[in-house]
């Protein structure tokens, strides 16, 4: 059989091929059988030298032709198939793709990590602990007296076996104090939960971040020294502090801290009640009866603790003044950050 009778039987079973109706997986088998790079038709191609030398032409021509064939013939009924397959499945891939949104952190996560990064590069570690507290944790070993209204069920959740959802992220610091030695330097965000009437400015859950720094000779001059830096860092480098006495059991002296109103400016608006200030926590030098229960020794260490609401922040820095937004999860609200 000579090779021009090969080119002509090669185009009559491709035509077979096709007419037996393959699925789209096996026309990709035939395409590779007389196209690939051991295709017949490359084999053809290597016996060009076997032709007489005035019918190469001829036969090379021939064989360039068959291959044209072949690949029109395919991509003809897989362009075919795949219209099919499209309309069968209301699909048309040639529609603009749809557009997803995307997401952002929650506003309150996003605080969190701003404060984060701040302490952290004033050299503060992180420290976590759990949500459910012992009563010790809670309020023994941060000198709240027995009869403290704190320990009230206006306040506080109880469980049934006696230990309670953590008020406060203080009792990090005592778990942190009872399990290492000073120089401690760390801040303790997480979840609280307060037994309160659910309100604009008030939620049965919140979030704070607290700070712990334990060594020798800490003075109420480095507490105040680090919120200053803390505060221009987050509000801007024009923000000025007030520190107010207070009390809290587990520090003394106690203060609260106060931030110029970032809207205004100091100058009074209705965000800061016309005071030109806004509260922002609360802070102080650690008690000594909280060394005590940690078996530090009070005469040696000293130390300062502040504490702030994150939402309370958030809501400072974007003009929020519905706590409850925060937890609502509507997204008109959170996409908006």
């Amino acid at each position: 059989m000579s090779l021009f009778t090969k080119v002509d039987e090669l185009r009559s079973e491709f035509k077979q091929a096709l007419a037996s109706s393959p699925a789209l997986s096996d026309l990709e088998q035939i395409r590779q059988q007389y196209l690939g790079r051991k295709g017949v038709l490359n084999d053809l191609f290597k016996q060009i030298k076997d032709v007489e030398p005035s019918r190469k032409g001829e036969f090379g021509n021939l064989v360039n032709q068959l291959k044209q064939e072949i690949q029109d013939g395919v991509d003809t009924l897989s362009s075919k198939m795949v219209k099919g397959t499209e309309a069968s499945s209301g699909l048309d891939v040639s529609l603009p793709g749809v557009h997803y949104q995307r997401g952002s952190l929650h506003p309150i996560e996003q605080t969190m990590r701003d404060m984060k990064r701040i302490f952290h590069r004033l050299g503060f570690a992180v420290a976590e602990g759990p949500e459910i507290e012992t009563q010790w944790h809670n309020f023994d070993a941060l000198n709240f007296p027995p009869e403290h209204p704190a320990r009230d069920m206006q306040d506080t959740f109880f469980l049934n076996n006696g230990s309670v959802l953590r008020t406060h992220t203080s009792p990090v610091q005592i778990r942190l104090m009872l399990a290492e030695q000073p120089p401690i330097r760390s801040i303790m965000p997480g979840r609280v939960y307060r037994n309160e009437a659910i309100d604009a400015g008030h939620y049965c859950l919140f979030h704070q971040i607290e700070g712990l720094y334990v060594d020798e000779n800490v003075t109420l001059g480095e507490l105040k020294a680090t919120l200053e830096l803390f505060c221009r860092e987050y509000f801007g480098a024009d923000v000025k502090l007030r520190f107010r006495p207070s009390f809290f059991p587990f520090t003394e002296p106690s203060n609260e801290v106060d931030v110029t109103c970032f809207l205004c400016r100091g100058k009074g608006c209705r965000v800061c009640k016309q005071t030109g200030w806004l509260e922002i926590g609360g802070c102080g030098m650690v008690d000594p009866n909280v060394f005590r229960s940690v078996n530090y020794d009070s005469e040696k260490y000293t130390g300062y603790a502040f504490g702030m609401g994150v939402e309370r922040i958030a809501m400072l820095k974007y003009g929020i003044n519905d706590i409850r937004l925060f937890f609502e999860n509507d997204v008109r609200f959170l996409k908006q950050f």
